[in-house]
């Protein structure tokens, strides 16, 4: 079938070839004189005419659509009534007879009109970012399957809008030591600051109060924070009206988000998925931004040698605060309990509150450091912290909350249970407890696969003492490639040390012991040389005059 141009171009082939008149043309060609004056007249067919269709249908209910559209000036952009909801309204509360594609069709041409949302307002234009001088920053929500519970934390991330080079963390909150640890991270990262300026929404951990204008009022630490890196702020307009100004960080928050965290992670803690992030941070280097011929990891470095010098002192994000230490031992920050050592029950101390952590001083010295509780009411205890008092009361080990912790992170492992109940069988319950924690204590001096191998080497020979393991412990802490698999009780070895049953009582019955055939002590050579010794003494003693009676 022929086009219409291609009909046209037949037609004044004719007229100039054979010189056809209209009429003969419009015979010849089957088709109205009028057209053959167009093709006479032009080469290029005029547009066809599209044909007004009648709507009595939505002209019924077109002046209710339309005011229903004008309700939506005001109202929140995510609040904004949808063609469905539209749609039902005119069902519900007019009762109109038309059909939901009608309603779709003509709201998705009549919003923008009513809105004001035109071709000029949605234009983008493209920008130039100087090397290492601009970043943006922002956070984003994000759901993760925590330690086997579907926990919803944050993600903060850092960008160089030159390059694109990001850095992405996540943290439990977006408070102010998140905020700050997320920049540290990334200064860090990055090997400097950038020289101009970090592009922000107006972000509750930096601003306290928006002005007229970009006049913000900023937290007082977050001023703090920004004078001790050198670099300015740049606050964004609120709402809608500012997203565009950092438009770089908006995309790259969804973008990793679908990319590298979608499905949902499954860790057993943020500090394993901040890794896996760093992995895929390095990863993205990799990659062309847009129709750019040179990947990020080749701009970046060019920002990386405009970007300021980092200062020389490292900045504390954490909240400093100063909670009492309870009676148990525990301090309470953010509705969170935190164990401390016990010599510290009833003292005020110093705490760092970080994004990821916890930090408790007394004075300069770092006395407990736990990871951060998410949950509310939750609670980081160490065994560590109450062996003292343990060693005074060790019935309360058996059924307490920090070995409970213990045993849940592995730090008490199956060779403690193996050993604990060796000695608790040989020793006593509370000797044999003792005994424990004394091997316990040897943790803080001696690395963790050396104790375990003491204990291991302490089973296998049957002398349940801490002595014993701490002598095989630091043996096995010289030696290398050390390799202690966890041992249960029922796969140890008899008991045959002859040091145990010196300890032990003689008339008991230790497993696997040979029957001792050695006759027993005797001292009847001893009396012999007592009874010569005695009438040797008695032939040379001198005879005593004046007796009496004589």
């Amino acid at each position: 079938m022929r086009s219409r141009v291609e009909e046209f171009a037949e037609i004044r082939r004719a007229a100039r070839v054979e010189g056809l008149s209209i009429n003969a043309l419009a015979k010849r060609f089957r088709v109205h004189r009028r057209t053959i004056r167009q093709a006479l007249a032009s080469a290029e067919p005029p547009p066809r005419k599209t044909p007004t269709r009648a709507a009595p249908k939505l002209d019924a209910v077109r002046e209710l659509i339309d005011g229903m559209l004008r309700q939506d000036i005001d109202a929140p952009r995510k609040q904004r009534q949808t063609a469905t909801r539209i749609w039902h309204r005119l069902l519900d509360e007019h009762d109109a007879d038309v059909g939901y594609p009608t309603v779709r069709d003509y709201v998705r041409w009549r919003r923008p009109e009513i809105l004001g949302i035109t071709a000029m307002s949605k234009a983008m234009v493209p920008q130039a970012h100087a090397p290492g001088a601009e970043a943006e920053v922002d956070f984003g929500e994000l759901w993760v399957i925590l330690a086997g519970v579907r926990t919803k934390c944050f993600m903060f991330a850092f960008r160089l809008s030159h390059s694109g080079r990001a850095v992405h963390r996540v943290y439990p909150t977006q408070a102010l030591e998140a905020f700050l640890e997320g920049h540290i991270d990334a200064f860090e990262e990055f090997g400097g600051v950038p020289t101009l300026q970090i592009k922000y929404d107006n972000l509750s951990p930096a601003v306290t109060q928006v002005l007229a204008g970009r006049a913000r009022v900023e937290t007082t630490r977050w001023a703090l924070f920004r004078s001790h890196y050198g670099f300015d702020a740049f606050y964004c307009e609120p709402g809608i009206n500012g997203a565009h100004e950092k438009g770089g960080i908006e995309g790259e928050v969804g973008r990793f988000r679908r990319t590298w965290l979608s499905p949902m992670p499954v860790v057993d803690s943020l500090a394993e998925l901040n890794e896996r992030i760093r992995n895929w941070d390095q990863r993205d280097e990799n990659r062309r931004i847009g129709r750019k011929i040179t990947t990020v990891a080749h701009d970046f470095q060019t920002d990386r040698e405009h970007l300021a010098a980092l200062p020389r002192d490292r900045f504390d994000p954490g909240l400093e605060l100063y909670p009492r230490v309870d009676r148990s031992a525990l301090v309470t920050v953010r509705q969170a309990k935190y164990s401390v050592p016990v010599r510290f029950i009833g003292r005020k101390l110093r705490v760092s509150l970080r994004a990821s952590e916890l930090v408790v001083f007394d004075g300069r010295q770092v006395v407990a450091r736990h990871e951060r509780v998410i949950e509310r009411y939750g609670q980081a205890v160490l065994l560590d912290h109450y062996l003292e008092v343990l060693q005074h009361k060790p019935g309360a080990l058996g059924g307490s909350t920090a070995l409970a912790y213990a045993r849940a992170s592995g730090a008490f492992t199956g060779l403690h249970d193996a050993f604990w109940a060796e000695s608790r069988k040989v020793n006593g319950d509370a000797a044999g407890t003792r005994e424990l924690i004394d091997v316990l204590l040897l943790h803080r001096t001696l690395p963790d696969y050396a104790v375990l191998a003491g204990i291991h080497a302490a089973l296998t020979v049957g002398a349940v003492t801490a002595d014993v393991v701490a002598v095989e412990a630091r043996l096995a802490a010289g030696a290398e490639n050390t390799d202690i698999a966890v041992v249960e009780v029922e796969t140890l070895p008899k008991v045959v040390s002859l040091t145990q049953r010196r300890l032990t009582d003689p008339a008991a019955v230790i497993a696997g012991l040979p029957p001792d055939t050695r006759p027993a002590p005797s001292v009847a050579g001893y009396d012999a040389l007592l009874t010569r010794r005695a009438a040797k003494h008695a032939a040379t003693a001198p005879i005593s005059e004046g007796v009496s009676g004589a």
